[in-house]
């Protein structure tokens, strides 16, 4: 993508081209490169406005010139105006964007447009104001240059440019709805604690699709587990777009530290505040979300709700010799995990279930877990063809690896559903 753009901020696909044009080069051999180990590096302020990430890149081995990468825009982040001296092929894979050469309106570009810009062109390109847009840029170098960076494209043309594209200028219009979350207010009437539960066990879900704030909470998940912070970070702009509130991403990655420890859910909450900051600078105000609707129980009461809540997603009572060699775990598990954490309301144990297996999908060893977890997302109303959703959008944003863990633990989630 912005493959010059990538090239130009990163010094990855130079030394790539490096790595495949030395003396004593191997032979010639296909290679392929799993994305689970493609580096991700931040669009550079000097040549991009707002949060713009670079994965993928790539460079043709000599005597091939053309390189580029993958890269992901949030709402209304863009390159500068810039030129290329071969030209540049862009596919659009994701979201809404924009494209504009100089003294022409900007147009908009969809998943599957394929943009060709001549050489010497001045132009820029970038997000749309409602949500995130993702392309692959490839171009060719001349001299060993494959981009020329001019200045940034301002906040006043920008808005030109959207208007002269035939969309709303205005920022964030999902963002402003939601200063309703004051409705949850409304939910006191219920009072009967047990009714979150409730609508997990058998109701059969509006969609049979994943929502695109739902496809986010796995990948969030995954990337939190893994500690990979620069995607972690797209995944989160990508939610937050999606319409999930600030409350409901901070719900997900405190509730991972159960499953990705401390450290790294401390991390990933670092990264949401300055997630939301960037955000809040570009003109987005995120929807705040709310607070549980009523105080969880504590002590004696705390530890029987907890046991409930573990008994009905585990489907029936947890036991086996792990936890008769050290009870103290389970103890642990139903007061703390199933009582403390999935007692709170604001965020629905189908959205919890989705983050758990994202998780555990990107952590190797965790299978006996993973496949638990699966079963369980299954009794709390997810369908299986919303978890292949997942598992699609783990292969999609995650790789193939984490994707084949969740692909085995479904296959046998569904076998042990099917004998009862």
């Amino acid at each position: 993508m912005k493959s010059l753009l990538s090239m130009a901020l990163s010094g990855a696909v130079t030394a790539a081209a490096a790595q495949s044009s030395g003396p004593g080069a191997m032979p010639p051999v296909v290679e392929v490169r799993p994305a689970s180990a493609q580096q991700v590096s931040v669009g550079s302020a000097d040549t991009f406005t707002g949060d713009v990430r670079i994965s993928s890149p790539f460079q043709a081995p000599l005597p091939g010139t053309a390189g580029g990468a993958t890269v992901t825009f949030t709402a209304r982040a863009r390159t500068a105006w810039h030129t290329h001296p071969l030209g540049q092929t862009l596919i659009v894979t994701e979201g809404q964007g924009l494209v504009q050469q100089q003294g022409q309106p900007a147009l908009i570009i969809r998943p599957g447009d394929v943009v060709t810009i001549p050489p010497n062109v001045r132009h820029w390109h970038g997000a749309g104001p409602s949500g995130s847009m993702t392309h692959i840029a490839i171009a060719e170098k001349e001299n060993g240059s494959a981009v020329a960076w001019q200045d940034k494209l301002c906040e006043q043309d920008y808005q030109a440019a959207v208007v002269s594209a035939g969309l709303s200028a205005m920022t964030g219009q999902r963002a402003q709805q939601p200063q309703q979350p004051q409705k949850p207010q409304e939910p006191q009437k219920p009072q009967k604690p047990q009714k979150p539960q409730e609508p997990q066990k058998a109701v059969q879900p509006a969609s049979d699709s994943l929502s695109p704030r739902q496809r986010a909470i796995p990948l969030i998940a995954a990337f939190t587990a893994i500690s990979d912070l620069p995607r972690l970070g797209m995944a989160l702009n990508q939610g937050l777009d999606a319409g999930m509130t600030v409350s409901e991403a901070k719900e997900v990655l405190v509730q991972l530290y159960a499953y990705a420890g401390f450290p790294r859910s401390l991390n990933a909450l670092g990264e949401l505040l300055k997630v939301v900051e960037l955000r809040k600078q570009r003109g987005v105000q995120d929807a705040p979300g709310h607070d549980p609707s009523r105080a969880v129980s504590t002590g004696r009461e705390l530890a029987l709700v907890g046991q409930a809540n573990q008994t009905e997603i585990s489907g029936g009572p947890v036991q086996g010799p792990v936890f008769e060699f050290a009870p103290i775990i389970n103890q642990f598990l139903q007061a703390h995990l199933f009582g403390d954490i999935f007692e709170r309301d604001n965020l629905d144990w189908r959205s919890r279930e989705l983050a758990t297996v994202g998780a555990l999908a990107a952590t190797p060893g965790a299978e006996n877990q993973l496949r638990s977890h699966m079963r369980a997302s299954l009794r709390v109303g997810l369908t299986a063809s919303q978890l292949r959703q997942l598992s699609q959008a783990l292969a999609e944003g995650v790789g193939p690896e984490v994707a084949a863990r969740a692909d085995d633990a479904l296959v046998q989630a569904l076998d042990a559903a099917s004998k009862g």
